[in-house]
């Protein structure tokens, strides 16, 4: 099938607004439908990468709750919490837990426009103890009513929506942020991903696009 121009343009600015510096990463959030759904939360925000641990089950699949943004997102899953927190941190993220303890803070006083990793815990227990060592803070969103917790889900959507809301501030959306070598490889593999497929199985380098997305020779 032939790759629309509008389709292309589409896709062209999706991508570069996706924020490489601004993650979530999930540990043993184990129902699909809650999954699903922080993954569309995360293609609303910009996000590009999500980082999953699961160490009770196997991998949930993804639900219709996705809407196929499962499609825009790259899913990273770890064996195990601290291979995943070394991971993001190696990688410059500041990782605050949505974890209620005397040392949290409102999620409202997060600076998000620094390089963030969110940790979401389980639906049932929350973050472990070992990922609430291991971070770099705990926020928590206030509640005034009679239940003190939200769904996973929820909470994750209430945090990135005030993530998102201080990058537009600072004009983090306006131009890409996405180095030029992914940028090209990612646009490529949206645009194209039968033929990228090939040219993957082949360990072929991508060719390049025109202005409407046609592979030039």
């Amino acid at each position: 099938m032939n790759l629309l121009p509008r389709r292309y343009h589409r896709i062209k600015e999706v991508l570069e607004k996706r924020q490489p510096d601004l993650t979530v990463l999930t540990e043993d959030v184990h129902k699909p439908h809650n999954l699903s759904a922080i993954i569309r939360t995360c293609d609303a925000v910009g996000i590009l990468d999500v980082h999953s641990i699961n160490t009770t089950d196997e991998f949930p699949t993804f639900s219709q709750v996705s809407q196929g943004s499962d499609k825009w997102i790259f899913l990273h899953t770890h064996p195990d919490t601290k291979t995943a927190i070394n991971h993001l941190k190696s990688q410059n993220f500041n990782i605050y837990a949505a974890h209620f303890t005397d040392e949290s803070v409102d999620y409202r006083d997060i600076d998000y426009t620094q390089p963030t990793a969110i940790l979401l815990g389980a639906e049932k227990w929350g973050v472990s103890e070992e990922a609430a060592s291991l971070v770099d803070g705990h926020i928590i969103i206030p509640m005034l009513g009679m239940v003190q917790s939200l769904n996973v889900s929820v909470a994750a959507a209430v945090i990135l929506f005030e993530a998102q809301r201080q990058r537009l501030q600072k004009k983090m959306y306006d131009t890409s942020r996405l180095d030029g070598e992914r940028y090209h490889n990612i646009l490529f593999e949206w645009s194209h991903p039968n033929l990228a497929k090939i040219y993957q199985e082949k360990a072929k380098k991508y060719p390049c696009l025109g202005e409407n997305g046609e592979i030039i020779q």
